[in-house]
């Protein structure tokens, strides 16, 4: 008997529900019928509570499990989010890893002998300058997170986006059972460009061509600070749904009009959310969806203001509330 390969799932999972019993079924309604009926049809076989409001787990869950690892990832989908957050920088081999930092950040990772690394030498670790099997060998999840002391330490590296990809969609086939979104930062600035990370337009390339091959790009949103990044991709990739990034204080019109368009989502820090400007991004038919959102009576309050989500680091917080789904593990 031959067993299918990863890349071969992957691309068998794309087009389906994630149920391997009923695979070719859910294959033939997402293409040919589409992803409404798909959900009304899981909701009533499984009876999965399923909200309307999208909790998106930041950096997979890192209030709960070392960021941007696959235990955090699954972490989050066993909280029930709708969407897992994560970010992407580059090596040198040109491979994509999911990591916040283009760099070996001290607060997190221990050198391949165990050492830590001190704050004033960290960029010194450049990924963008290393192979990916020179990343894999730091320890980023054994020292834990001083800021989040929930969190589980756990000695674990960098994963590579196309294995973040393998592992959820097998959680969501075995466990889970519903399909998240992919909420992906490009994490890209003008002074970083060839220093940390490939200018916008090979970068963007370079993820576009690996998500191709293992997701839909209708689970797929791409985010990022750098307004560059999200204009590439309106431009190359306009069926993809672009998020604009905002922690500045201008007028959200300043935003959209230096944007050049009206993206898909608008996140800004959540401090900067009232309702006047979630009323404002509504009637132009953009989401709004705030980052990091921690504290539960946040959570409440910003609900209650009608954002259309949030991006939190501890989704077993608004798990409480039923803002996510009703996931039971095995």
């Amino acid at each position: 008997m031959e067993y299918p390969t990863i890349s071969m799932r992957l691309q068998q999972l794309s087009c389906g529900f994630h149920l391997w019993d009923v695979t070719l079924l859910y294959s033939c309604m997402v293409k040919f019928v589409g992803p409404l009926l798909i959900l009304c049809a899981v909701t009533a076989a499984y009876g999965q509570y399923i909200p309307r409001f999208d909790v998106q787990g930041h950096r997979g869950a890192r209030g709960l499990k070392p960021e941007n690892t696959i235990p955090a990832f699954i972490a989050a989908l066993d909280n029930g989010v709708t969407t897992i957050e994560l970010d992407l920088v580059v090596t040198r081999d040109r491979q994509i890893v999911v990591s916040h930092e283009p760099w070996m950040s001290a607060a997190i990772c221990l050198t391949p002998d165990g050492n830590p690394i001190s704050k004033s030498r960290e960029k010194e670790y450049n990924i963008f300058e290393m192979t990916y099997a020179e990343v894999a060998a730091f320890d980023c999840g054994s020292k834990g997170n001083a800021a989040f002391p929930e969190q589980q330490p756990i000695r674990v590296s960098k994963p590579l986006l196309r294995d973040v990809i393998a592992a959820v969609e097998d959680h969501i086939r075995s466990v889970s059972r519903y399909e998240v979104d992919y909420n992906i930062e490009i994490k890209s600035s003008p002074d970083g460009d060839g220093k940390y990370h490939p200018p916008p337009a090979e970068f963007s390339d370079l993820v576009y061509e690996l998500l191709n091959q293992y997701l839909p790009m209708r689970r797929i949103v791409i985010q990022s600070f750098d307004f560059r990044v999200l204009q590439y991709w309106h431009q190359k990739y306009p069926e993809v749904r672009l998020s604009a990034l905002v922690e500045n204080t201008r007028s959200v019109s300043a935003n959209l009009e230096r944007l050049g368009f009206s993206p898909s989502i608008y996140s800004p820090y959540y401090k900067l959310v009232n309702r006047d400007m979630v009323r404002y991004l509504h009637r132009k038919g953009i989401r709004v969806i705030p980052w990091t959102v921690n504290d539960e009576s946040d959570m409440l309050s910003l609900k209650a203001l009608g954002v259309d989500g949030f991006i939190t680091d501890y989704p077993n917080r608004p798990r409480k509330y039923k803002m996510t789904l009703g996931i039971t593990p095995k």
